[in-house]
């Protein structure tokens, strides 16, 4: 690559979203250039638990079924814990006969996908940090995209942000708002789980507790993944103390099931501890003439829900088809249209599951609620399983905003 290169996407950021997007253009012959600040993969904080519906999205990607299954570990269900011993199991359908949602080892996927980008023909460039991104039409630059690379510029037709909460691409379209929720921090670690690889697959635990709540996924290479979020109470001890302190202190008050055959407490750690803060961002729209936002950088609220991974490949899914129709129309008009044209899908796609959990948040912030309502959800098999379904993306989301399906939920 040289100074004054131009190409028709650069795709900052090589996380899922970006390293299928890349692959879903390069193999309609787009030249595609992935750059990458992290010289190689690491461990960083990130979702591994997954509904079913995110495993159809990789084969929808063309990521071979022989590699699906060597980074995913079966999950039956995901359990859900109140700090009042109330326990919900949602089964996401895998209890009449479904697919059973999974555990990704991040280590494995992440690599398989940006391979996926290669061998369809697009290039990624590790080691390369983005320095700023100029739009056309800002900064006075009327013709094309420019993404300075520090010493070096990239001209681009379409650039799309792939690149987390913190999107340099959100900043530089000037859509990025701040989380509307309060303050919250992630945190993000393995641990070993000597349980043998015959034994049945386990259940994912989401444990809640005093203002955070903890989730427990197994994934291959006999390893539980242990994410927490912490809420505001916790945070000026986390600031103080550090990462381990903190959590060693979070995870005394979870009280440990007779039935957990993993002390994950205690279980030596695999990796450090990752960290992502702030959660939460919202942006006031997804793509513009010459840009687009995939994955977390279009907008994030809670992985309590189940947004992550799912989410991240539906954008990259739709955004592609945006793209390639935005590139084959005349310049101008085309890319218009194309951007409004993502921007309307995800809002179709998503923007009930958006309604859903802020429902959700609502509960969560109001302890008494929600020990209520998980009782309910507990006690009533149909609407446990509506529910589910819902938060693994497997039917519309506006299911769970029809006033039936509130009045069984919440009815005495």
């Amino acid at each position: 690559m040289t100074p004054g290169e131009a190409v028709d996407v650069a795709i900052v950021g090589a996380g899922p979203a970006g390293t299928t997007l890349a692959a879903h253009l390069a193999r309609r012959g787009v030249q595609v250039l992935v750059l990458e600040r992290s010289p190689g993969w690491h461990w960083r904080a990130g979702g591994v638990f997954a509904s079913p519906a995110a495993v159809g999205e990789l084969r929808r990607a063309g990521l071979p079924e022989t590699t699906i299954d060597a980074v995913t570990q079966p999950i039956p269900a995901m359990r859900l814990e109140t700090a009042a011993g109330t326990i919900v199991r949602l089964t996401y359908g895998a209890d009449t006969g479904g697919p059973m949602a999974v555990g990704f080892d991040r280590s494995a996927l992440d690599p398989a996908l940006e391979q996926l980008a290669v061998d369809a023909g697009a290039t990624v460039e590790r080691g390369v940090t983005v320095h700023a991104v100029r739009l056309r039409g800002s900064q006075g630059r009327t013709t094309t995209n420019a993404i300075d690379l520090g010493g070096r510029e990239v001209a681009a037709r379409v650039v799309i942000g792939s690149d987390g909460t913190h999107s340099v691409v959100a900043r530089a379209a000037g859509v990025a708002r701040p989380p509307r929720l309060a303050p919250r921090v992630g945190l993000t670690w393995h641990v070993t789980d000597p349980r043998p690889t015959t034994d049945p697959p386990a259940d994912a635990r989401m444990i809640v507790g005093r203002d955070a709540y903890v989730g427990l996924a197994r994934v291959p290479g006999e390893r539980l993944n242990i994410g927490v979020v912490l809420g505001q109470s916790w945070l000026a001890g986390l600031a103080r103390d550090g990462a381990a302190p903190t959590v060693e202190r979070l995870l005394a008050t979870i009280p440990r099931r007779d039935d957990d055959p993993v002390d994950w407490a205690a279980a030596p750690v695999c990796d450090t501890i990752a960290g992502a803060s702030p959660l939460g961002v919202s942006v006031t729209r997804r793509a513009g003439p010459g840009w687009f936002l995939v994955g977390d950088a279009c907008g994030f609220l809670d992985p309590f829900t189940g947004e992550g991974i799912h989410r991240a490949l539906v954008s990259s899914d739709l955004a592609a088809r945006a793209i390639l129709a935005g590139l084959t129309t005349d310049r101008e008009p085309g890319e218009a249209r194309a951007a409004d044209a993502y921007d309307r899908a995800m809002t179709r796609r998503f923007a009930t599951k958006d309604a859903v959990s802020w429902l959700v948040q609502t509960f969560l912030g109001r302890p008494r609620l929600f020990e209520y309502a998980a009782r309910r959800l507990a006690e009533r098999p149909d609407v446990r399983a509506t529910m589910g379904l819902v938060m693994g993306d497997l039917i519309p989301a506006s299911r769970a905003l029809d006033p039936r399906f509130l009045a069984a939920l919440l009815a005495p």
